[in-house]
């Protein structure tokens, strides 16, 4: 049986069994391969990892557009970056973008965002966001983007500017353990999402406590990091990690006041981060690469009620969350959504193993403009291979089952690249992306960049 409710023009089912509450963290820049769980011989992430042996962890997630306010809009609306619009930084995302808060917010869902937002766009970053900007979150204490940890300030529903005390990360999560012992006991479900600033850069600005727990020189590099870069990327890496493992705290502390409320057993929660961070390999840094460093993300999700743990090989793209999150909840699928639905595949159902995903680089900018080596790029990502060409051809062929941190590029095997090149044509096709220069798609949207292609904001 089920009750129907129009929304937003919408037929929206809802199962008369009680609806679980969805708690989602999303950290910035936290690629998939700084884990314990995930094999990293350096970090200290021992809440993570257990929450691990207790999810649904996807292995292969991917960041679509691996850069922050692109995936954040994908993860909101279901979405592909040209299709909402946002594929570079500090752009709107649209009034009228249907998002999962305002979806589950009409089938009776309370609804809650605390940290970064970075989807306003309204060339001020540390701007205050009205009501009508905040696309269907009630409960609210954001800032559009800020990476001063020990200096962070917000806003509630008033113009007002508010300061998290201390690390704003632990703040942060004091707020959302609050939320969470305020709605224990309510009838009505809930949707939070704690949006965290670390561990992007700056690296030296965790609490001196997790600082202290990692020397530079005892960190282990992966094999891909250049001789020549290897002095940086030690000192970045501790930053990185003492950050990473400040989060961990975070997540371990919000485990236990879900155990404490009793909260545990019927909540979805969901951890994640918008794209990875280079950190040297390849001698790169931060994101919007092609690399796994840069696209692969962690994925998890834990609901003892419905979801055995178990590792999941499919590959899972930014857009898939939304749909996804509606499939476990019972909410049908608006018709605006272009991911895939994975529910069934995380209860054991349906088999999504030979699944491709598709990632882009549609306008370079900021960190990777041209003058750094950014260029427009569209690419597939398999449980196994890496393909990617630029408007020029061919260009990354990775096999990462035999080639895990891609040092050997395969693009002149002919075979091989016929065969990626043609399901990436075909994933294009779908997509409606006709693979155009950057200029196209920013006259498009009309939006306004500086000579490095970038949208200029004020901090």
């Amino acid at each position: 049986l089920s009750i129907l409710v129009c929304a937003l023009g919408l037929n929206i089912a809802v199962s008369h069994a009680a609806p679980p509450n969805v708690l989602i963290l999303v950290a910035d820049q936290w690629r998939a391969q700084s884990f314990g769980y995930a094999g990293d011989p350096n970090v200290q992430t021992p809440h993570i990892d257990s929450l691990a042996h207790e999810s649904a962890n996807f292995k292969n997630a991917i960041a679509s557009v691996p850069v922050c306010g692109p995936t954040r809009a994908s993860l909101l609306t279901g979405q592909r970056a040209l299709t909402h619009g946002i594929f570079m930084n500090d752009v709107p995302l649209r009034n009228e973008a249907l998002t999962f808060a305002e979806v589950l917010k009409e089938t009776g869902y309370e609804t809650g965002y605390v940290g970064k937002w970075h989807l306003n766009g309204n060339g001020h970053r540390a701007g205050f966001i009205p009501r009508e900007r905040r696309q269907g979150f009630d409960y609210w204490k954001v800032l559009e983007c800020t990476h001063e940890y020990n200096h962070s300030f917000y806003y509630g529903d008033t113009p007002n500017k508010l300061q998290w005390e201390g690390y704003d990360a632990i703040a942060q999560t004091r707020d959302a353990q609050q939320y969470l012992r305020d709605h224990a006991k309510s009838k009505k479900p809930f949707v939070f999402m704690l949006a965290w600033g670390p561990p992007h850069s700056p690296y030296q600005t965790a609490p001196a406590k997790y600082r202290a727990m990692y020397d530079p020189a005892k960190i282990k590099l992966r094999a891909n990091v250049p001789p020549e870069a290897a002095e940086k990327t030690r000192r970045d890496l501790a930053g990185y990690y003492a950050h990473c493992t400040a989060l961990d705290d975070c997540v371990g502390d919000l485990m236990q006041s879900l155990r404490d409320t009793g909260l545990a057993e019927n909540t979805i929660v969901i951890f994640s981060a918008d794209h990875g961070d280079m950190l040297g390999s390849h001698g790169m840094a931060a994101k919007q690469k092609p690399y796994d460093e840069s696209i692969r993300v962690p994925l998890l999700f834990r609901w003892p009620k419905e979801l055995k743990a178990r590792e999941l090989d499919a590959v899972f793209s930014s857009e898939d969350f939304m749909p996804t999150l509606f499939g476990l909840c019972r909410v049908k699928m608006p018709a605006k959504m272009e991911g895939l639905d994975y529910s069934e595949y995380l209860r054991g159902g349906k088999n999504f193993s030979d699944n491709v995903a598709l990632f882009s680089c549609v306008a370079p900018f900021g960190e990777w403009d041209r003058r750094r080596g950014g260029k427009e790029m569209r690419g597939i990502r398999t449980r196994r291979y890496t393909y990617v060409r630029d408007l020029n051809g061919p260009w990354l062929l990775f096999d990462n089952q035999v080639d895990p941190m891609q040092m050997t590029n395969r693009v002149d095997d002919a075979k091989l690249r016929g065969e990626l090149d043609k399901t990436l044509m075909s994933k294009l096709k779908e997509a409606h992306d006709e693979f155009l220069p950057a200029e196209f798609y920013i006259k498009k949207w009309g939006y306004q960049t500086n000579a490095t292609g970038t949208v200029p904001y004020a901090d």
